[in-house]
Order: structure tokens, then sequence, then C-alpha cells
């Protein structure tokens, strides 16, 4: 089938038809569930063990256990992707980790989730977003590649074994997936304690399994296709920039799965937002000051792209398949987020209360 497509509407339209298909499943899901990293790591930063952490964890665990489980089957083979095959930066990994958390901390969101906030009529998510996606381009291949080089060439790591975690571990994929699957149905059973909607847990289910979506079609495609097609699955960085770059500097976008991932995304968490009635305009207003936004979009375009991608990209899809940087990443953004929220709540705490005039 994969085969017929490729004959005939050509390699980068079926890459751009299965992004797209992989971000409304994610746009949908993520929505429904609210899925979001920030939210779990403000719930445990202060000391409580809830709702939101175990979406994050159902979400996780549900990538991680499918992924593994695909790889031991035979039916997946990742060990052509960037995040394992090729050299990666320990050092970027950290500093952009720990940008990147204090950054979703400031702009209340990370990077998949101001996207989908976009498509449910938040402007803020909005601006913030397209500042994150400039940023993120300089720090690519404008003004900002240079730092962004300097940083991650402190600490290297070559590709293959030494940045597969479970090549380091000794454990295979089928172990990996029972244990991830363990943990799936741990942080269910937490779930339904903490009087979770069972929609909502199995929409966190699939936003996991949007990531294992992702791997699997575009490998399959890769082993059909004559061309070299890079294996991948869900990020947003590097998508949105190649979008936003597209639109603005090419009178044709040149199809890849994450030309259609992004739209993908944006159509599947409107729709849903319009189903559920919970689209509406949002804007900044005295309580969402926009330079606290616009400092943590800057702080997140800069990091994921040190960090080798977002809290998704690097954490979700990179920590799927082991790879040491993104481990490394992800656990960073976890640091990062936390002191940073810990931070702002004590300056709020010792800020003076000025009494109204009058």
């Amino acid at each position: 089938m994969i085969g017929a497509l490729l004959d005939r509407f050509g390699d980068g339209a079926v890459l751009a038809m299965a992004g797209a298909l992989v971000g409304f499943v994610f746009g949908i899901a993520a929505q429904h569930s609210r899925f979001c990293l920030r939210a779990a790591s403000v719930e445990v930063a202060e000391g409580q063990f809830g709702p939101r952490l175990y979406i994050w964890l159902i979400a996780f665990t549900a990538a991680v256990a499918s992924v593994q489980g695909l790889i031991a089957a035979g039916w997946v083979d990742v060990g052509a992707s960037r995040q394992l095959a090729a050299v990666g930066s320990v050092s970027g990994a950290v500093i952009g980790g720990l940008m990147f958390g204090a950054g979703m901390i400031l702009a209340r969101g990370c990077a998949s989730r101001l996207l989908v906030l976009s498509a449910t009529g938040n402007l803020r998510a909005l601006l913030t977003g397209l500042v994150l996606t400039l940023v993120a381009q300089a720090a690519l291949s404008g003004f900002l590649a240079p730092a962004r080089e300097a940083l991650a060439s402190l600490w290297l790591i070559e590709g293959g074994a030494s940045r597969d975690l479970l090549a380091r571990l000794g454990i295979d994929a089928g172990l990996a997936a029972t244990l991830a699957a363990m943990a799936l149905a741990l942080s269910l059973y937490l779930a339904r304690r903490t009087m979770i909607p069972i929609s909502r847990a199995l929409a966190a289910a699939a936003v996991g399994l949007a990531i294992a979506l992702g791997w699997a079609l575009t490998y399959w495609i890769s082993q059909v296709s004559f061309e070299v097609i890079p294996i991948s699955s869900v990020t947003f960085t590097g998508p949105s920039t190649d979008t936003l770059m597209g639109l603005v500097d090419n009178t044709r976008l040149p199809w890849s799965f994450g030309i259609g991932l992004v739209p993908g995304v944006f159509a599947g968490s409107g729709l849903m937002a319009l189903v559920a009635r919970e689209a509406r305009i949002e804007r900044f207003g005295p309580a969402t000051p926009m330079e606290q936004y616009l400092l943590g979009a800057v702080l997140m375009g800069f990091g994921s792209m040190l960090a080798g991608g977002c809290a998704v990209g690097a954490g979700m899809s990179g920590g799927s398949v082991f790879a040491l940087t993104a481990w490394v990443a992800i656990t960073c953004m976890w640091v990062g987020a936390m002191a940073t929220h810990r931070l702002l709540a004590s300056a709020r705490r010792a800020a003076p209360i000025t009494p109204p005039a009058g």
C-alpha cells in the first residue's frame, strides 16, 4: 500500500500525509487530555502528585511501551535515527534542557502546548510560538548559531551504542517494553484514583501512541522508498521553523513529515476544541505579562535547538527510543521548570503588597 502511494504521489507528499495523520491524532489527544509537561512540573514543584503528573506519565509510558514493543516485534528499527546514530551533545542536553524548562514556565507551555493552544484561539500562545520559532531558526542557522555550536561542543558523545541507553544498560527492547507497560498500568491506576475521566486518560495514552505511529510510518516509508528517508517522529521546533521559513521564503513548500505534522496538530486540536466548545479568544493581560512570555519563548527557542529537541521531540520521541541525550535533556527540563517555578513563587510571596489608590 505504501509503495503504491509513493508511486502515485511521490516520497515528499506521502511523508507529509503521514505527518498530517500523526499530527491530527496528536492534536486531538493532546487537547482533550490537557497533556502538558509544564503543568506536570508545576504540580511536582508544589509537592503534589496529581492529575497533571499522571496525564504526562500515561503519555510518556505509552510512548515508550508502544515504540519498544514495535522494535521488539521486529516491525520498526530506529537504529538509523538521528537521535541514536548521529553524534550527540551532552552539554547541549544539559544547558538546553535547563533553558527550555525555565522558558516553558515563563511562557506557560512548551512548544507543543503552545501550538495546541494556538488552535483554540489563544493569541498569547500564537505570538509566543512565533517568537520561539524565529529564535530557534536563528539558533539553527542564524546569528545565534555560533553560540549554540560552542555550547554543544563542550561535551560530545559518539552515535551508535554510546548514545543508546538500553545498550549501555544491557537491556533489550522486549524487557524495556514490559517495564514501560507495567509503569503505564500503574499510571492509569493512579489516574483513576484521582478521578481523572477515562476519556482523558485514554487520550493521554493516544498521545504516546502518536509517537509510536510517527516512528512506524517514517520507518515503513524508508523501507519502500528508493530515496534516503530520515526516520523520525513527533517533534515541534524543527518542523515549525521549516514550515515558517517555507511560507515566507518559498513559493512552494518542500514536502516532508514535519511539514505535514504542524498543520495536522493545529487541525486536530482546533477541531477538538470546537467539538468540546472550548475554543475562545485569549489575549495578554495584567496577569499574563507579554514580556514574561517573550522571554520564555527566547529561552525555549534557543534551548530546544541546543538540547536536540523540545519537550516532545527530545523528551517523548527521543526518550521512547532511549537516546541517552534525550533522557538527559528531559531530566534537565524537569529540573529547570521546577526550579523556575519555585523561584517565581518565592518572588511573588516576597513582593510588597501595594494598597489600592484612594
